[in-house]
């Protein structure tokens, strides 16, 4: 760090950003944080994307961080500008995704006064955070954006927010500069202890049903590599969690049992309950939890993560192994005996056969006045369409669930679903991220994104749709449309026998999105969908597809619950 030359705060942010490998900055100016915009103005080796909203913003940053593995940056002004980033940034540090939040301030001699947009944002922020800092002095500016990065990306990953005073970042320069690229790299955890990654190979050489529950810290690509030789030596059931998606590849197929998550009535729900020792690999208890899926609080497990489990009286693990998932999984590797097939193998074949039933019903319909499309009718005929390496971004509601369950990915961090807050509204800002990181700034070298939503969901981050047009995104967004809120309401009709509060309706989203200069589809009947859905992803650029959804199997998602009596 060079002691030469002084630099306005401003600068020494922005070079931080570039030392720290940022391509993108998402954001909203204010007057609290105009300084950073004008400093960007001059620093083209940062594409400064301005949304619609902040809490989009946030988003667009999250999903960043989960593609890239690196901080997303979003930037916003003091007062209610910080305030929109909340449910954003709650999402991502729930889940995983690191994220580095820039927050305009008043001047300081302002800061204790009833003044426009004061407010102790970083004490707001900070329950949803990994850390909160704010800049008091210009000499701690390169320091402070240091740590917000270096925190953020260190498992467990998370969000990093920072307050920057308008006084500071304009008027007062610093001979601290920017810190060098090195210093951004995270530090790098080693394999658990060697003894007991010995005792835990002893026990998966010994386990008649072993099990592997892949959480979403196992699911960036090199742990994911590291998974795949595993399995290749020790073949073992695979279960998924929601977020984990795509951590099997296709020439693993055969030992994947599906997705767990929600709701306790899954083939791979009982494949747990018989197992002899569930391995959970970089799982987080906001997936799925424990009293869900260990009813009885006797299944023996392993936690296998970078951070000490949450210890319950449903989740009290054998042994833990805290450590760098992908190197610890390598060493056990190397101590598992050579198999050819699972362990138990009838049990799988029940379970596997049960899994895949529904591949063996068509749910599409041949009579041409049926306008409702069933779920699974959308769900197989999409998975015929699309390439294993389309990103596909799924926001939370009903269509959450049949996708999560249904829908087969076989890359990691292909399919992305909010699990932890399960946050509405986050599949079209997600897909703008997922585009723009193919080639922020040459379109042309970007391949096709798809999002999925209800109507409800849509309608939280739909002003994005402008962002994405104007970014030249290729984004084919899909919407089941059911003019409710049809998570909600089966619930509610589950609970209570009738549902309040969830109709919809009142938008035409052909009209809406040629409105953005998007383009509109909608699907008429059932036996047109495969036709449209090969328009609309054949579309280079911003489309929606308007699609009336068949919810009348619904209470089926959280029906026939696996009772304690199973193991």
């Amino acid at each position: 760090m060079s002691l030469s030359k002084e630099m306005k705060p401003a600068g020494i942010v922005v070079k931080s950003l570039i030392n720290a490998g940022v391509k993108m900055v998402f954001g909203i100016p204010g007057a609290k944080i105009d300084a950073l915009f004008n400093e960007l103005l001059d620093h083209s080796e940062i594409k400064l994307i301005v949304c619609r909203h902040e809490q989009n913003a946030a988003f667009i940053a999250a999903a960043i961080g989960r593609l890239t593995g690196s901080p997303g940056v979003c930037v916003a002004t003091s007062g209610p500008g910080g305030t929109n980033l909340i449910t954003a940034l709650a999402t991502a540090n729930t889940e995983g995704d690191p994220v580095v939040a820039l927050v305009g301030s008043v001047p300081r001699n302002m800061s204790a006064a009833r003044t426009h947009q004061s407010m102790h944002l970083m004490e707001v922020i900070a329950p949803i955070a990994k850390k909160t800092q704010s800049v008091d002095h210009q000499d701690q500016v390169a320091d402070i954006v240091l740590d917000a990065f270096r925190t953020a990306a260190s498992y467990p990953q998370g969000v990093s927010a920072v307050a920057l005073p308008l006084d500071i970042m304009s008027t007062f320069p610093s001979p601290f500069k920017a810190f060098p690229t090195k210093a951004f790299k995270p530090p790098v955890y080693g394999a658990a202890p060697s003894e007991l990654i010995s005792k835990l190979a002893a026990m998966v050489n010994a386990a008649k049903l072993p099990v592997l529950l892949l959480g979403m810290r196992a699911s960036d690509p090199a742990t994911v590599e590291v998974i795949h030789q595993l399995l290749k030596k020790h073949p073992i059931p695979v279960l998924e969690t929601f977020q984990a998606a795509g951590c099997v590849s296709r020439d693993l197929e055969h030992l994947f049992f599906g997705r767990l998550g929600l709701f306790r009535n899954q083939p791979g729900d009982k494949l747990l309950a018989k197992s002899d020792l569930v391995l959970t690999v970089g799982y987080d208890p906001t997936e799925y939890d424990p009293f869900s899926w260990n009813v009885n609080c006797d299944l023996n497990i392993v936690h296998l993560d970078v951070k000490g489990c949450d210890y319950t009286h449903h989740y009290q693990p054998e042994i833990e192994l805290i450590g760098g998932i992908g190197l610890t999984l390598e060493a056990l590797t190397s101590q598992l005996a050579e198999r050819k097939e699972m362990a138990s193998p009838r049990i799988c074949s029940e379970v596997s056969a049960e899994f895949r039933s529904w591949n063996d019903i068509s749910y599409e319909t041949a009579a041409p006045d049926v306008k409702l499309v069933h779920p699974l009718h959308f769900v197989s005929t999409f998975q015929r369409l699309i390439s294993d390496t389309t990103v596909v971004c799924c926001d939370v509601g009903t269509v959450y669930i049949y996708m999560s369950r249904y829908f087969f990915c076989y890359l990691p961090r292909h399919f992305l679903v909010s699990n932890g807050q399960q946050t509405l509204g986050v599949a079209l800002p997600w897909a703008i991220a997922a585009s723009l990181i193919q080639s922020p700034n040459n379109p042309s070298k970007r391949e096709k994104v798809v999002s999925i939503s209800g109507d409800g969901g849509f309608m939280f981050t739909s002003q994005e749709l402008s962002t994405a047009v104007q970014q030249e995104c290729d984004i084919t967004h899909f919407i089941w449309n059911d003019g409710t809120y049809n998570m909600v309401s089966f619930q509610e009709e589950a609970k209570y026998g009738r549902s309040s509060g969830v109709n919809l309706g009142g938008v035409d989203f052909v009209k809406f999105a040629e409105s953005f200069g998007a383009k509109g589809f909608r699907v008429e009947k059932a036996q047109d969908l495969e036709r449209v859905i090969t328009e609309a992803l054949a579309y280079r650029g911003v489309s929606i597809v308007d699609i009336p959804i068949d919810y009348s199997h619904v209470s089926e998602l959280m029906g026939n619950i696996i009772g304690k009596e199973f193991n």
